[in-house]
C-alpha cells in the first residue's frame, strides 16, 4: 500500500465516525467540567500515549485564559509509572487503572477508557470498578470493540482492524473535542 492508498483508508474510517457518540462525549466531558467532577483517562501502548496527549490537550489547550479560567479536572492515569509498576510487580498489571481508582475516583466522576482492541483487562477491569461506584464510563475502540463494547456505559468505536488507523482516528477526534470544548468552557 502507498501512502495516498493508506489516506484513502484513513478518510474512509474517519467518515465513518459516529457524530452522535463524539457529541455524547463531548457532552459528558462538559458535564463533568460544569460539576467539577474528575475525568480519569486510561489507555495501554498507541492509546495510552493517546490517554497522556488527551489529558494534557484538555487539561491546557481548552483555556482561553490561563489566569483566570476554571479548569477542568483531568488526569490521565497511564502518567504515574511507579504506582503503576508497583501494582504490576506486585500484584497484576490487571490492576494498574482500577488500583488508581480506588484512591482518586468518586461516583459521578467520568472515566475515557481506550482500547484499540477492546479487550484489555486492565482497561476492564478499571470500567468494571468504575461502573460499580457509578462512575460515568465513556469507551473508545477499535476492531470489533471487544468486551469493552458492552462493558462501557457509552462508546465510541472506530469498527477497522488496522491499529494504525483506529489509534489516528481516535487523536483526530480527540483534538476536535479539544477545540469544540475549547468554544464551550470560554462561553
Amino acid at each position: 500500500m502507498n501512502l495516498k492508498q493508506y489516506c484513502n483508508m484513513f478518510d474512509s474510517v474517519m467518515a465513518g465516525v459516529d457524530v452522535a457518540a463524539v457529541d455524547r462525549l463531548m457532552d459528558a466531558i462538559e458535564e463533568a467540567y460544569r460539576a467539577g467532577r474528575f475525568v480519569f483517562v486510561v489507555g495501554n501502548g498507541g492509546s495510552g500515549a493517546n490517554a497522556s496527549h488527551l489529558c494534557e490537550d484538555l487539561g491546557k489547550g481548552t483555556l482561553s485564559d490561563f489566569d483566570h479560567q476554571k479548569r477542568l479536572r483531568i488526569i490521565s492515569l497511564t502518567d504515574n509509572t511507579p504506582y503503576i509498576l508497583a501494582w504490576g510487580n506486585d500484584t497484576s498489571f490487571d490492576r494498574v487503572f482500577s488500583e488508581q481508582l480506588k484512591n482518586l475516583a468518586s461516583p459521578g466522576d467520568l472515566l475515557i477508557a481506550i482500547s484499540g482492541s477492546g479487550n484489555s483487562p486492565n482497561i476492564l477491569r478499571a470500567v468494571e470498578y468504575a461502573n460499580g461506584i457509578d462512575m460515568i464510563t465513556f469507551g473508545v475502540s477499535g476492531y470489533d470493540g471487544g468486551r469493552l463494547l458492552a462493558l462501557a456505559k457509552d462508546n465510541l468505536h472506530v469498527a477497522n482492524d488496522n491499529m494504525g488507523i483506529v489509534e489516528a482516528v481516535h487523536g483526530v477526534v480527540f483534538h476536535y473535542l479539544t477545540e469544540e470544548l475549547m468554544r464551550r468552557f470560554a462561553s
